[in-house]
């Protein structure tokens, strides 16, 4: 099993895991390898140090290293946490956004968190109504479950 660093043109990076350089080369030649957070599917492999067994292990030397929680409030780590939250507390209405809105805004509908999708016009329309909107581009990595 080969574990590589890799990053988008946007500046992600994130980690695959390939059965051998080969597969990666091949997946990434066919467009299956994307960014997990933008779906960017321009990859590049970083550099990365090799893991050599050489011997008996030897107590770890003292060496500055980025802290595990460094990498956890990262900028893409707390906007992923953020869509995640925002996720489990709405409610999934697809295509029916703007209806649904409308119909919450007028009170014909119980209020609710409600996401789903929308064109930028209807958008616009829901906006000129008074109907409070924002645009949440969420992962592919979200919208499904990983397996």
């Amino acid at each position: 099993m080969k574990v590589l660093n890799l990053q988008c043109a946007h500046g992600h990076g994130f980690e695959g895991w390939f059965a051998s350089n080969e597969a990666f080369e091949t997946q990434l030649a066919g467009g299956l390898v994307s960014c997990p957070i933008c779906a960017d599917t321009a990859i590049t492999k970083l550099l990365a140090a090799p893991r050599l067994n050489l011997g008996s292990p030897k107590p770890p030397a003292e060496t500055p290293s980025v802290p595990a929680a460094a990498a956890e409030n990262s900028p893409e780590a707390r906007w992923m946490r953020a869509v995640r939250e925002v996720m489990a507390k709405t409610e999934d209405v697809g295509e029916r956004f703007a209806d649904e809105a409308r119909k919450m805004h007028y009170g014909e509908a119980e209020e609710r968190g409600i996401r789903g999708q929308a064109t930028r016009e209807e958008a616009q329309t829901l906006l000129d109504e008074g109907i409070s909107v924002f645009s949440l581009p969420i992962p592919p990595a979200l919208k499904e479950t990983l397996q």
